[in-house]
């Protein structure tokens, strides 16, 4: 059975053998990447995108067996996803230029891949950094609204930020997540 912090390569693996809580898990881990995409690279209305991310999956399960890396099953499914959704335009609206709403997208994408990968070296950080940075960063929370719900004081909650940020930033550089020294992902 897949877990959910299986990694990529295996959960497609497991998928490939059949296991349909692989094939679950693997829709939980990307879907809202999919979805992003088609909200937020291209503009898609929430009815179109929710066609568009059907489309998605039904084209990556059945076209699985093409993908020639295991591991490297996001951007595969991100090309297929920019394929599903310049379709839908095209169709949709023939006069509109799609090459540049694909070229905007490309920077949604990336700030999209940015996310992922924060969001993997913190699923690999646990709790409670995991927590108090998904609720600083992620949820907007002020220091102020951490520390009451936690019973500790705002400086508490900064100083324990500033650590958790030190630990993230290792996470990432120990694990590869953090792509080449010169970019900036947090």
């Amino acid at each position: 059975m897949a877990t959910p912090d299986a990694g990529d390569a295996e959960l497609v693996s497991r998928c490939r053998a059949g296991d349909e809580t692989a094939w679950a898990a693997l829709v939980e881990r990307f879907g809202r990447y999919v979805y992003a995409i088609c909200v937020q690279g291209f503009r898609l209305s929430s009815q179109d995108a929710e066609d568009a991310f059907q489309d998605v999956f039904a084209k990556a399960f059945e076209q699985l067996g093409s993908l020639r890396d295991d591991s490297a099953v996001r951007p595969w499914l991100a090309q297929l996803t920019r394929r599903t959704c310049i379709d839908r335009l095209r169709r949709a609206r023939p006069e509109l230029p799609v090459d540049e709403v694909e070229v905007a997208a490309e920077d949604v994408l990336a700030t999209l891949d940015e996310a992922i990968v924060v969001q993997q070296a913190l699923a690999q950080l646990g709790e409670p950094c995991a927590e108090m940075l998904d609720r600083f960063f992620a949820r907007d929370e002020s220091y102020r609204t951490i520390g009451d719900e936690l019973g500790l004081p705002s400086g508490t909650i900064a100083s324990r930020i500033s650590r958790c940020l030190e630990k993230l930033k290792k996470t990432m550089e120990d694990s590869g997540l953090a792509g080449r020294p010169e970019e900036e992902v947090i």
